[in-house]
């Protein structure tokens, strides 16, 4: 049997076979980040916010977003930690607000109070049941003297005050819609009543996420569509969270992190990879808009930001250390 012939050595048939990782550290451009946090619930997790907060604020993010429980039941932890990013930040924060369980009037009340803070970008969400009607994939029933659905809700904020408004999409299909279709014409919906960019729930099908995005720009709709992503390190936590929002998890992903339960190190490795990878393919495919759960933890993110190129824009300053500050 004849070998296979030898590659010829000549430079003219030399080989350059590169991911889309490194691909991204050839680019000369910058994306635009965001990043979602949640308000705390405890001392400790105050310091984790905050030092969350304080890694990846040089980045610069477009906005940083910071939830609201289910029936308003984080309202005034979300309103003071929106209040502190004011107060001792730069940073735009885009306060979330949602309609679930309350009243017009105790929504309204919230605008106000947001854009006398200072707040000028909300995140206009229907929000989920509270837990005490079934929680996040529980059956939703409207107040009969509350806003009845995000449309409603982005229609009131931007009678109220000038805000820029952001909603939500789900390139996936959200639980309660009959198809795509009527989602689109959700947002279609949204748009006429003032929203002016949409950020994704988190997914892991690309390409599920890019036909979606067509099927949005053929009808018409124009607003901005950032993908949501989400570092995933607790695949456990991340299966549960999916069934709930009917995000598929793919048989790849599964194989992953199988048999990680004991070895976080090894799952952070392989969630900075899955997310870099999924970001830098998107970029290709012409997105510079990237809006990323942190989970209020900063490291992972702050890697992949750091894969798209995203830099900070003044250096950190060097901590102090115990000797030079005595």
């Amino acid at each position: 049997m004849t070998p296979p012939a030898s590659p010829s050595a000549s430079p003219s048939h030399a080989r350059r076979v590169i991911g889309p990782v490194a691909r991204a550290g050839e680019r000369t451009d910058r994306p635009r980040v965001s990043f979602e946090f949640f308000p705390p619930k405890t001392e400790q997790m105050e310091q984790n916010l905050w030092a969350a907060i304080n890694r990846l604020a040089p980045l610069d993010p477009a906005f940083v977003s910071v939830t609201y429980g289910a029936g308003g039941s984080t309202r005034e932890r979300t309103h003071r930690t929106v209040k502190r990013i004011l107060d001792e930040t730069s940073l735009k924060p885009a306060a979330h607000l949602t309609c679930v369980g309350a009243s017009r009037a105790e929504v309204d009340e919230v605008i106000r109070e947001y854009w006398e803070t200072g707040v000028r970008h909300v995140v206009s969400l229907r929000g989920d049941p509270p837990p005490g009607e079934g929680g996040i994939g529980g059956v939703y029933a409207p107040r009969e003297d509350g806003y009845r659905n995000a449309t409603e809700l982005t229609a009131a904020l931007r009678a109220i005050a000038p805000f820029e408004v952001m909603v939500g999409v789900y390139p996936e299909k959200h639980p309660e819609s009959p198809s795509i279709a009527h989602d689109i014409e959700v947002l279609k919906a949204k748009v006429d009543a003032g929203a002016t960019l949409a950020i994704s729930q988190f997914f892991f099908d690309t390409d599920a996420f890019l036909r979606f995005v067509d099927k949005v720009r053929a009808a018409g709709i124009t607003i901005p569509i950032v993908p949501g992503v989400m570092p995933v390190t607790n695949f456990k936590g991340l299966v549960k969270m999916s069934a709930a929002c009917q995000t598929a998890v793919p048989g790849w992903l599964a194989n992953l992190f199988d048999g990680l339960d004991e070895d976080a190190d090894t799952r952070r490795l392989i969630a900075c990879s899955v997310a870099s990878e999924m970001c830098a393919k998107l970029q290709e495919q012409g997105f510079s808009d990237f809006h990323f759960y942190t989970l209020n933890r900063a490291d992972l993110v702050y890697a992949i930001c750091r894969v798209l190129g995203v830099r900070e824009v003044a250096p950190a300053p060097s901590p102090i250390s115990a000797e030079a500050a005595a």
